[in-house]
């Protein structure tokens, strides 16, 4: 507590009362966050009623849809439920479809349920065909006697007459489509999601009330409120070149929480040359890190991409292999025990199966189980690109990502250990405007697992609107309440940057760290003062996480003016803690002074 200009012969009372509260005010046209990861017998109603897809359910038997390709179609029923079949297929596209109006700059999300009349593994996409070209709107894994829901959705560039229709390379196999929507929002819809979900997953509304030491309200008390540190972590990727420079220090702490080490803890950095380990650069960060209250993510303890191995492992045999691997496992896990808050266990092996072709098709499994027995306080997280962030390849799209965490999470060691499966999104986004929706849906489904999100190394590529774009995709990944944390790959190295550059050679700011300058002003950082109303109260809506809070007050018959502060806490609600359904909790302050 600081006092200034104090009458020593005074001592008042001041209670703060903190009144926390959530609750927010729902707008019209609000997005549908929900999505069933789960093969039903009945597909669920379709979203937004169907939004601008006429018949929808298909309850007009198939008015509104029509034959795409070559494929003929059949209009079915079975269970109650009934359905539209595009059967005889020939091509990958030979499919149903139905001819839509989209409007320029719309973002429109799609949901679909698709079922197929063999097998358990057939990938099914949406696309979307305009005058411009095609567009991939979502995908999904369908299987036979059960329906799977597809949910995507697109940005358009052109208005016009588009066709929706749905593809497989499995050409042998009915598509059935049922349940379909296909909702537009604008932009300022968009981003009025965003800024609900932001009011309910990122902040609080604070109450705060200033009493004399007789209880009653001190009104026109000047109170300000400063956050100290953010509850959301966020933060960008280092180079152990910041170890030796002050002026890259000061501009990293002055903004982040977490990092991730570029290169210097993978295998091919501590251990260039077999049997000889060095550990220092990672040593040293680390060390720099804790000092300074800056979480860590292992990153990684195997990378699946051959092209990223130690010189001196492809050539080994499986056996040399081998021991090789649990040597690598058993170092670098023990080393760092307790000071990582997650590993990345196996990069990218929806990609890439270096370790599995040499060492069976569990390895990655046995590497999770390994792992979190040496270090069972850190999460353990699988990490891919093109999950959210493009449709260019379907190796690690959100229904095949699911499908690896449940096969690592139904390992038998693995599960009998308790062990959590955290979902890595590398987001680097490619050279072209991000679809935002699909992005939105694809977390969506990934966060209907229940296992932690995290964006781990986000980034744009070059293009004529990178900036623009990176702020969009923070904007998106940071508003989704599913995402606990998200981490930029925007290290800067003697060489540079990876792909976008937030800084120049001497920290100071480009357009891209001019961006998140503003995001943290915007969701934290930015000041707030005001004074108390007749009842002695402010009210604010604050993000979660520490502030300094300093009040002024003239005091009665004194013309000295009174100042303390104080420190608080805005956390988030844990909702299952309360059966009300108000969800308040209020925080009693006694300050004698």
């Amino acid at each position: 507590m600081r006092m200034m200009k104090r009458d020593k012969n005074l001592s008042l009372i001041l209670l703060l009362c903190i009144i926390l509260f959530a609750g927010f005010g729902a707008e019209a046209l609000s997005y549908d966050h929900t999505v069933s990861i789960e093969c039903l017998t009945h597909p669920h109603k379709p979203q937004y009623n169907g939004g601008i897809i006429q018949n929808p359910e298909l309850n007009n038997g198939s008015q509104g849809w029509i034959q795409f390709g070559e494929s003929a179609i059949q209009h079915r029923e079975s269970l109650g439920n009934k359905y539209i079949v595009a059967h005889n297929r020939t091509q990958t596209y030979d499919s149903v479809s139905q001819k839509v109006f989209l409007q320029k700059n719309k973002h429109y999300a799609l949901s679909a349920w698709i079922q197929v009349n063999e097998g358990n593994n057939v990938e099914v996409t949406a696309m979307v065909k305009t005058r411009k070209g095609i567009k991939f709107a979502g995908a999904t894994i369908a299987k036979s006697n059960c329906w799977s829901m597809i949910k995507g959705g697109l940005t358009t560039d052109t208005s016009g007459i588009a066709k929706l229709y749905f593809e497989s390379k499995n050409t042998d196999v009915e598509i059935w489509v049922d349940s379909v929507s296909l909702q537009p929002f604008t932009e300022e819809e968009w981003k009025s999601h965003q800024d609900y979900n932001i009011e309910k997953a990122r902040k609080r509304k604070v109450s705060i009330q200033i009493l004399d030491k007789e209880g009653k309200p001190l009104r026109n008390a000047s109170v300000s409120l400063q956050q100290t540190r953010s509850r959301f972590p966020f933060g960008s990727a280092i180079d152990k070149s910041i170890l030796n420079n002050p002026a890259y220090q000061k501009w990293f702490l002055q903004r982040f929480t977490v990092t991730t080490f570029t290169n210097e803890m993978k295998w091919y950095s501590t251990e260039s040359v077999r049997g000889r380990e060095d550990y220092s650069a990672a040593d040293a960060m680390l060390g720099f890190a804790r000092r300074n209250r800056i979480a860590v993510r292992g990153h990684n303890i195997f990378w699946d991409d051959p092209k990223f191995q130690p010189g001196w492992v492809p050539s080994l045999s499986p056996q040399e292999l081998n021991i090789a691997v649990q040597k690598r496992l058993q170092s670098v896990v023990s080393r760092y025990r307790g000071q990582v808050i997650h590993w990345d266990v196996v990069n990218e092996n929806m990609h890439f199966s270096f370790f599995e072709s040499k060492l069976g098709q569990d390895f990655s499994a046995k590497v999770f189980s390994v792992a979190h027995g040496i270090d069972g306080g850190a999460t353990l997280f699988l990490n891919e690109f093109n999950t959210i962030e493009d449709n260019r390849d379907n190796a690690a799209n959100p229904a095949r990502y699911i499908q690896k965490l449940r096969q690592i999470q139904n390992y038998p060691t693995f599960k009998s250990r308790g062990g959590v499966v955290g979902i890595g999104l590398e987001a680097h986004f490619p050279n072209f405007p991000p679809n935002l929706p699909y992005m939105r849906a694809s977390i969506d489904q990934l966060v209907a697992t229940r296992s932690p999100v995290w964006i781990t190394e986000i980034d744009v590529s070059p293009q004529n609107n990178q900036v623009q774009s990176f702020e969009q995709v923070l904007r998106e990944a940071h508003s989704h309440p599913g995402v606990q944390g998200i981490i930029m790959w925007t290290a800067r190295s003697p060489q540079g940057c990876y792909r976008i550059c937030l800084t120049d050679n001497n920290f100071n700011n480009l357009p891209a760290g001019g961006v998140v300058d503003k995001l943290l002003h915007e969701w934290g950082l930015r000041p707030f003062s005001a004074n108390t109303d007749h009842n002695g109260f402010i009210h604010v809506s604050l993000f979660h996480g520490d502030y300094k809070l300093e009040i002024n007050h003239p005091l009665i018959n004194n013309n000295n003016n009174y100042s303390f502060t104080h420190h608080l806490q805005v956390n988030p609600i844990h909702h299952h803690h309360h059966n009300n359904g108000s969800h308040i909790t209020t925080q009693i302050v006694k300050l004698s002074v």
